[in-house]
């Protein structure tokens, strides 16, 4: 997030209504860039960061919300101080605290570097060629370590430099990506990392030829909507793959850097409806067949109520010394990890055809088992009757509270739909067998 698409976001009129690249397998034996697309959702969830250096018991409360990505930053200036001089130890340092948590990095290949194009974003053959030198360094220092390399963050906005140039990115990421695929075959290469879902410049990026390089399509898809709106714009991305895509070649996309804020600066925002929001974005996502969503951020940047980029995160932003947790858990979090907790080892099967076209019944499933989530993007609760239902249904509210369990009538079970999902497991096999065979 930046401040030029801060002001891109807010000229957006409309009014809230209220898994992993899927898990690049870490075994030697197989290429990093083989990218599954089916996950558990429990290794599909992602929180970008601004550290590399946790503070004591930052990694136990961030390992404790489900996640299993962290995307940050992999600063040029910062990793090349002099020409040709090469120091990854800060990032080595991330990785050793990531390890023993078994969470996946994403590294971002950004932005400038004093020491050429007199500190812009690299636009001559002398830029382009020294940028590429310094990835592919990186990429064979990091070597078989997990990372996912993503080329740039949002060139198509703020931070391109001096301004707005698709021409100059595209060659940046056709360079890097020639260089990867020659020296380091095996690393994971994505990209754009496109502001919004701008299809127009994710089709300049195709037509030049980017998708023979990119194992995936990742971009910011913010917005004042429902994060269920997303779906039109992720089937236009999809055909727009499909028509660029070398034959034969699985692209998946990758939700890489989104997330609502807790300010009242947007509508109608809260900690509550964050929380409500943040659900319903991975859900939507994994139901559209997303594989990662990286949530925008872990921590808040600030405590200014008033700071719009200050309030983005899943706890708040002072460090509690001695404490634990050492950072205050917000709505947000006990959302993510409620969702990682109950969905653990399920997969998404379907979306039941049961009320109105704004209302979401996911089922998910394990071997055998089946839990339902469900909530409703329309303004107002409302009751759904699900049809051929049977037996007894404990009942988890977005945030991890234990409700007043629900009984199946006559194979039909009522329930009202609210903009926060609610978990819903069968306390008896088959409770929804019924129901998904209609």
């Amino acid at each position: 997030m930046n401040s030029g698409f801060k002001s891109e976001l807010l000229t957006v009129k409309h009014a809230f209504q209220s898994l992993s690249i899927l898990f690049i397998l870490a075994s030697l034996s197989v290429a990093q860039n083989a990218i599954p697309t089916h996950l558990a959702v429990s290794e599909s969830l992602g929180v970008d960061i601004h550290f590399t250096i946790p503070q004591p018991g930052e990694m136990e409360e961030l390992s404790a919300a489900g996640i299993r990505w962290v995307r940050m930053d992999f600063f040029w200036q910062k990793t090349e101080p002099a020409k040709g001089r090469y120091d990854f130890s800060t990032y080595d340092r991330l990785l050793e605290a990531l390890e023993p948590f078994h969470i996946r990095p994403i590294l971002i290949f950004d932005y400038t570097n004093k020491l050429y194009d007199q500190g812009l974003s690299p636009h001559t053959p002398a830029g382009r060629a020294a940028f590429a030198r310094w990835a592919i360094a990186a990429a064979r220092h990091f070597r078989g370590r997990g990372v996912v390399w993503e080329m740039y963050n949002e060139p198509n906005g703020y931070f391109w430099k001096p301004k707005r140039n698709d021409g100059d990115y595209i060659k940046l990421a056709l360079a890097v990506g020639e260089a990867l695929r020659e020296n380091t075959p095996d690393a994971t290469y994505i990209g754009p990392a496109g502001a919004l879902i701008d299809l127009g410049f994710l089709k300049e990026c195709f037509a030049a030829g980017l998708l023979n390089y990119w194992d995936a399509v990742s971009v910011h898809p913010y917005r004042q909507r429902a994060p269920e709106s997303t779906a039109t714009e992720y089937a236009e991305l999809r055909k727009l793959i499909a028509t660029y895509a070398p034959k034969g070649k699985s692209i998946p996309i990758i939700a890489g850097e989104w997330g609502y804020p807790s300010t009242w600066l947007w509508p109608g925002m809260s900690n509550t409806l964050q929380a409500n929001l943040l659900a319903r974005e991975f859900l939507s996502d994994l139901a559209e067949g997303i594989p990662l969503t990286i949530w925008y951020d872990w921590r808040n940047d600030g405590t200014d109520p008033n700071n719009q980029e200050a309030n983005f995160g899943l706890v708040e932003f002072p460090y509690q010394k001695g404490k634990s947790p050492v950072f205050k858990p917000k709505p947000a979090y006990f959302a993510l990890q409620t969702l990682a907790r109950t969905l653990d080892g399920y997969r998404f099967s379907e979306r039941l055809t049961v009320g109105g076209p704004q209302d979401y019944i996911l089922l998910f499933t394990r071997a055998q088992e089946q839990r339902l989530v469900i909530w409703t993007a329309a303004w107002q609760p409302h009751q759904i009757t699900i049809h051929g239902a049977d037996g007894r249904f404990a009942v988890t509210d977005v945030e991890g509270r234990e409700l007043r369990p629900l009984h199946a009538r006559r194979h039909e079970l009522k329930i009202t739909l609210t903009d926060a999902p609610k978990y819903l497991t069968p306390q008896k096999p088959g409770g929804f067998a019924n129901v998904i065979h209609r």
